[in-house]
């Protein structure tokens, strides 16, 4: 077990790494070189560039002001002067209300801990306890501090259980107001929000096939009838993802082209060769260039079929649609509402924001949905039983005095004392931390299987099977696990009747693994957040092997999203590790309260400076963290009850619960008052603001707003392709022209100029009128898409199905 040596030795480490990360991080995000890694956001918001022309070739990527070294903390001034509305329009609400979690463990912490420190520490210290106990448990000068110190029976509990009901009081008071605060800036966030294409759109899933129409005739039909006022139009759904891997594909063999093409020009003595074979190491030796261009040009061929065949076959177009409405009040009526008499059939839902879904999940059939989340669910517990294994082994190293008694044989390696402060003090939280580095990835593919359709859903369920996996086996199997290991000596040489007092005993003992874990993870973990040190080293490979293009120079510093589904799993654990030991082991506090402020700093610069917005959701994973803390409370009290009452506290205890009684009700008047706010959108709000939107833009044309807003970005694409062919077919004319007129007189000069540019105009002009032209014949084009024949010019390539209006209704 750790002792206070030990915990000096995980903090000196700890705090060491986490001083030289923070020092690394002072001097590489001053240098240029780092500059678009260390604050790609700005960049990719225009809102920071360098003037490379006027810098000499050094300046370019060393910093030479000797001054800015000297303040290596000036990034935390930076970090807290932007107030939250202005962070807010910055980064987003999601954003805002992530680091508004950091501050709540701020303000139930630090009085938590005040309390905890002056009253509950003195109450345990002069327990005593622990040393009639010291021939029969293992125990360290940390427990003295905690509640197994207190003798049975003693009246002191009754400080315990004081404290216990004052904190749970404490606790949903703040839960409370930070609820009710989240809520009104929701709502304020919706209500000031800009007009959006979510806001008038739902998606329908589950849409009934018939013979006689298409899917498209009968979303139309069934929203005419049972929507005529505020029905507006439609947008299918494609299955394009067979295209879209290939198009990643695609992408995969063009970085390999642009890598080999750099590597050539730089040495252009010698062709890169390499042999198709396994690794490279055996196989035919071919020209890496030649190669790649050839696999490319077969992959184009692929596309260009699977691309006919996504736009021509009507069994591409899915049982699920995007369907518009002319007023948000419209869409809030149908999102909210049952649609059919089948409660199987036309189910609706608010569409999430275009760069919200998950174009992916679109086209899983509804009837396989079930099947998918309930084989899912047994292979997250199956996940959650075996990763028990890892987890026991890692208690062992944190409890070496208790398996010395079992495995005499590691005695002379564990008295080490070097040894032995590492392995106790530094290397459990590490090796935990290891094995929940690949987790997140595992559970995210889960959730993937199990058919959401946007990323903020995904990154929900994920953070929900990822605070069950910490629950179960960092939180309770490190308890039982520990206390297995620690105790099983005694276990084998005590009488029945004594397992349970060694089990209560043993429990707050767990303290110091917990300890060491939140060092390492919380602190040094932190520091390396700030680091960067993947997408650093990423960032330079693609820049010196890939980029070409200041295309290029963006994709390479990608700074990725916050994680949601990875780090409030995490807050939420340390949530529950506090309230856990606030009453058992108070000492444990501090080391939380020193995570959530130093956390809090470290993400409001990483949000303002480099990770991007991929979604909006406006807070809507407040209620998930709102209800974790409370199941934390919960343990709490079960916890407190359960050592409690191998205490003999019989007086004590039984007014223990009350408190799980009151959390429970607790929770229940804080679902129905706020959580409606966070799904549902209130008709009054929604009339109000079309009224106002009406009254200010009175000649709003919703139709071409929403236009495509909801088109598969894998057609995009097929836009994009059609204009780089008819780029390429303009530039060949353009070529044929000049040859000519290096044939013939220079006086035909002007005429073959003024023929290029009328050909380009007419390109242009053809193609804005067949992606953009809705207008005319709309009545004919809607058919014609309903039959799955999509209108294009002769000479045009196949471009993208549009977006179907409802065409009774006028602009």
């Amino acid at each position: 077990m750790a002792t206070l040596e030990d915990l000096g030795v995980s903090a000196f480490i700890n705090i060491l790494g986490a001083f030289v990360f923070l020092l690394l991080f002072a001097v590489l995000r001053i240098q240029p070189v780092n500059d678009r890694v260390y604050f790609p956001k700005l960049y990719l918001a225009h809102k920071r560039a360098h003037d490379h022309s006027s810098r000499s070739a050094v300046r370019r990527f060393v910093n030479l002001n000797v001054c800015t070294y000297i303040t290596f903390l000036s990034w935390v001034p930076g970090a807290l002067r932007m107030t939250e509305p202005e962070l807010i329009a910055h980064a987003g609400l999601d954003s805002a209300v992530y680091l508004r979690v950091y501050t709540l463990g701020l303000k139930i912490f630090l009085p938590i801990a005040a309390l905890a420190l002056l009253i509950l520490v003195p109450v345990n210290v002069s327990g005593g306890t622990l040393l009639n106990l010291r021939k029969e448990v293992v125990f360290s000068d940390i427990d003295k501090l905690s509640i197994s110190n207190v003798s049975p029976g003693s009246n002191r509990f009754f400080i315990h259980l004081l404290m216990a009901y004052v904190f749970t009081f404490w606790v949903c008071f703040m839960l409370y107001k930070e609820y009710s605060n989240v809520a009104f800036m929701r709502l304020h966030f919706l209500a000031s929000q800009k007009r959006c294409a979510d806001q008038f759109t739902v998606i329908v899933r589950n849409i009934p096939r018939t013979s006689s129409h298409s899917t498209s005739e009968t979303v139309d039909e069934f929203f005419r009838r049972n929507h005529p006022d505020h029905y507006l139009g439609q947008q299918p759904v494609y299955n394009a993802n067979r295209y879209a891997k290939l198009v990643k594909k695609k992408e995969r063999l063009q970085n390999w082209l642009d890598y080999y093409q750099l590597k050539f020009e730089r040495h252009p003595e010698k062709r890169p060769t390499r042999r198709t074979g396994c690794l490279g190491f055996c196989g035919r030796e071919v020209d890496q260039i030649d190669y790649y261009r050839a696999r490319i040009s077969e992959l184009e061929r692929k596309m260009a079929s699977e691309r006919q065949k996504v736009l021509n076959d009507p069994k591409a177009i899915m049982p699920v649609s995007f369907v518009t409405f002319d007023s948000r009040w419209g869409a809030a009526v149908c999102a909210q509402t049952q649609q059919s008499k089948n409660p199987t059939q036309w189910l609706t839902d608010w569409a999430p924001e275009p760069r919200d879904v998950y174009w992916q999940n679109l086209a899983i059939p509804f009837f396989s949905l079930s099947i998918r989340r309930f084989l899912i669910s047994v292979a997250v517990f199956a996940l959650v039983f075996f990763y028990m294994i890892p987890i026991t082994f890692v208690q062992s190293l944190a409890n070496l005095e208790g398996l010395e008694k079992v495995a005499p044989f590691l005695k002379p390696v564990v008295e080490v004392k070097v040894v032995k402060s590492f392995l106790q003090g530094f290397l459990p939280g590490l090796a935990l931390k290891i094995f929940l580095y690949i987790l997140p990835t595992v559970l995210l593919i889960m959730s993937k299987v199990e058919g959401y359709v946007s990323l903020s859903s995904l990154e929900r369920r994920t953070a929900s099977k990822y605070y069950y996996f910490m629950l179960v086996n960092v939180f309770l199997g490190s308890i039982i696990a520990g206390t297995a290991f620690e105790q099983l000596y005694n276990f084998l040489h005590q009488p029945p009747t004594q397992i349970p007092k060694l089990i209560g005993v043993a429990i707050p003992m767990k303290a110091t693994f917990f300890m060491t874990f939140i060092m390492v993870d919380g602190w040094a973990g932190i520091a390396n957040e700030i680091l960067r040190v993947k997408p650093l080293v990423i960032y330079h490979l693609k820049n010196m092997f890939i980029v070409k293009t200041e295309r290029d120079r963006e994709r390479a510093m990608d700074p990725g999203s916050i994680g949601l589904g990875e780090n409030l799993p995490s807050l939420q654990l340390y949530f529950l590790l506090g309230l856990v030991y606030a009453v058992v082991t108070p000492l444990l506090l501090p080391f939380i309260i020193i995570f959530f402020a130093f956390a809090f700093l470290v993400y409001r610069h990483q949000i303002i400076n480099v990770y991007n917005q991929e979604y909006e959701s406006a807070a809507a994973f407040w209620p998930q963290v709102h209800s974790r803390i409370i199941a934390s409370l919960l343990i709490s009290h079960v916890t407190l009850f359960g050592l409690m009452s191998t205490k003999k506290a019989a007086f004590s205890t039984p007014l223990l619960i009350f408190l799980p009684l009151l959390t429970i009700w607790f929770h229940k008047y804080c679902k129905s008052r706020f959580e409606p706010a966070f799904r549902k959108y209130p008709l009054e709000e929604a009339m109000e603001k079309d009224n106002m939107e009406h009254a200010s833009e009175p000649n709003l044309n919703l139709k071409s707003f929403l236009a495509n807003a909801y088109l598969h970005p894998i057609f995009h694409l097929f836009e994009e392709a059609a204009k780089e062919e008819q780029e390429e077919t303009v530039e060949v004319r353009i070529d044929k022209a000049q040859k000519q007129q290096q044939q013939h007189h220079q006086q035909d000069e002007t005429h073959v100029r003024s023929s290029s540019q009328y050909h380009e105009e007419s390109h242009f002009r053809s193609t804005h009128e067949t992606y953009y032209h809705h207008e005319e014949s709309q009545v004919s084009r809607s058919n014609q898409y309903h039959e799955g024949i999509h209108v294009r010019s002769d000479t045009d390539s196949p471009s993208p199905p549009h977006f179907i209006y409802h065409y009774d209704i006028q602009p």
